[in-house]
């Protein structure tokens, strides 16, 4: 057979239509605003901004008017029968309707909140940092660089503070705070003093909020690199634990992946020869874990999930033992092919990612993990215990979709976070897996992640549940920036964890018993923060292309004195490559 002009094996340009590392992220951003839907757009920006903006506007202005009728009402409460029975419809109106009201504007407030306020501090910590890495030399010393960073965290903290204050300046003369009877008739009056007033109320947050952001992560331990590890103690229980992430499986045989696209692998092949690297290391020294920390499909497609759980299904003593978490890959891309996709809130596109998603986890780890009970904060069901009342709605769902479904099951997602498998003692090690992915629409935006007040304050939970255990805490987002200078601005801030150091600091009272596991940015590096150790795992696929070796770790742990849980040298494990392709 003659070979092909084209051989569609070696793929062409447009397996490289998002590839960062084949394109710019400037170039691929033209793209997003050349082919983004305008309708779409505006739909929701009126979902994300500007209607949590009025809810949040009206509440003070709603809360005013029912205030202001009180003290008429209860003077007229002694001329007669109907003024009381009127005093008594308003106070039930209040309590009934006034606490949905108010959790609604919570609600709103810290949707708004995660939309906008911490990634303005985020963007503005970050771009100092970067700046500051881009003109410090890479031989200063790393207490002068962390010096540098934590000054870059307190000036990035006045900045926000500065442009919050702008726009409350802005704002102020547009805002309303009383509302009158005379608003029931013209409600469309509501609109511009609700959106002002939630914009003092934001800028009013932020302003206080990014100076306390600011001084806490410069007074916080900055990141470096772990220089020593720690002996193993004699006589104490050790764990071999096999740290994977970022597997991006294709669901084609030739398949290629959106970030690499014919600069990194194809198929799945060095797939199987990591998990085949695996089970020979797991034959001659066992493994107790395997922890795949997220993006485990390119794009979340049932295909990708299918070659994914074929995979592991091949190797049934590595299976019983691994664990798995979602990535932004997993959940967040709305087409691999095209970054300019959006999907509108509560989109049913979304919700079946995460069910997939949510379906594969289960089949792997669902009857070993338990999720916590957010009644009484401690653990309850397993996994698959808590989906099977669920089971024929989730199907129903992704046969036929459906909006009603999806807005159902968005309460399923959520109370999935975090899993929990615990530890066999009560000075045993246990791993919390979490759910650091934000809730992004753009596949441009899919990398960023934000881990949930809800999750962080279960977590707490669990800890406490077992306070002679040690922990480790799986996510997908890197907790903290690496202290050496990343390769792109865009790297830094278009992958980030937005509340990455409040997380962190949330270990501190804990020591020495917890450490972090993450992957997302495919780098090959173990530090820490303060006494809090941070494992971030290379990918074992992507980046390595034809004949080139890549790897992975396995960590060896061990219960110390004082229930510190110490970390030993890592063994690194080969994956020798394959014949360049034809």
């Amino acid at each position: 057979m003659m070979t092909p002009l084209l051989d569609p094996r070696r793929g062409d340009i447009g397996d490289d239509a998002s590839s960062t590392k084949a394109r710019s992220l400037l170039a691929i951003a033209g793209t997003l605003l050349a082919e983004v839907s305008i309708p779409k757009l505006t739909v929701a920006f009126t979902l994300l901004v500007l209607v949590p903006g009025v809810v949040l506007g009206l509440v003070p202005l709603v809360a005013s008017a029912w205030i202001g009728m009180l003290p008429r009402t209860t003077y007229d409460l002694f001329v007669g029968i109907w003024s009381f029975l009127l005093v008594l419809a308003i106070l039930a109106a209040g309590w009934i309707g006034g606490r949905p009201a108010l959790r609604a504007g919570e609600r709103n407030f810290w949707a708004l909140n995660a939309l906008a306020v911490q990634p303005l501090y985020a963007l503005c910590r970050e771009g100092l940092r970067h700046l500051m890495d881009f003109h410090v030399s890479q031989t200063a010393e790393a207490a002068r660089r962390a010096r540098l960073r934590a000054a870059a965290s307190l000036a990035a903290g006045v900045i926000a503070c500065g442009i919050a204050l702008l726009a409350v300046a802005f704002a102020w003369p547009h805002t309303r705070w009383i509302g009158q009877a005379a608003d029931i008739v013209a409600p469309h009056r509501l609109v511009v003093p609700a959106l002002a007033n939630a914009v003092v109320l934001m800028g009013a947050y932020l302003a206080g909020a990014a100076l306390a952001w600011g001084l806490a992560d410069a007074s916080m331990d900055q990141a470096f690199d772990l220089v020593a590890f720690d002996p193993p103690p004699p006589g104490g229980r050790q764990w071999r634990i096999a740290h994977l992430s970022d597997l991006h499986v294709v669901g084609e045989r030739y398949g290629f992946r959106i970030e690499s696209g014919r600069a990194g692998p194809r198929g799945n092949d060095r797939l199987e020869r990591a998990m085949s690297r695996l089970a020979e290391v797991h034959a001659v020294a066992p493994l107790d874990l395997v922890l795949v920390t997220g993006d485990m499909t390119d794009s979340g497609r049932p295909a990708e999930w299918a070659e994914f759980l074929d995979i592991v299904a091949r190797y049934p003593l590595l299976a019983k033992r691994m664990l798995i978490l979602p990535g932004n890959h997993d959940v967040n891309v709305v087409d691999k092919a095209n970054p300019a996709r959006l999907d509108l809130p509560g989109s049913p596109g979304k919700r079946l990612r995460q069910m997939r998603a949510l379906s594969a986890i289960a089949e792997v780890q669902g009857e070993r993990v338990r999720l916590v009970d957010p009644a009484t904060g401690r653990l309850g069901k397993t996994l698959s215990e808590a989906l099977a009342p669920h089971r024929q709605e989730i199907v129903a769902f992704a046969d036929a979709g459906g909006l009603r479904h999806a807005i159902r099951l968005r309460r399923v997602w959520d109370a999935a976070f975090p899993m929990v498998l615990p530890p066999e003692a009560e000075d045993g090690l246990g791993t919390l897996l979490l759910n650091s992915n934000a809730e992004t629409h753009f596949s441009f935006t899919n990398a960023l992640g934000l881990i949930p007040v809800e999750q962080a304050r279960a977590v707490a939970a669990v800890i406490h549940q077992f306070p002679r255990a040690c922990w480790i805490v799986a996510l997908h987002h890197h907790l903290v920036e690496y202290p050496k200078p990343a390769k792109a601005f865009s790297e830094r801030i278009g992958t980030a964890l937005i509340n990455g150091t409040w997380f962190v600091r949330q270990f501190r009272p804990l020591g020495r018993r917890v450490v972090a596991m993450h992957g997302h940015r495919h780098i090959d590096w173990i530090g820490g923060c303060g006494d809090l150790r941070i494992i971030s795992a290379p990918s074992p696929v992507m980046g390595a292309v034809g004949d080139a070796e890549s790897h992975f770790h396995v960590h060896s742990f061990a219960a110390g004195a004082d229930g510190l849980l110490c970390l030993s040298a890592a063994e690194r494990i080969t994956i020798p490559g394959a014949p360049a392709a034809r």
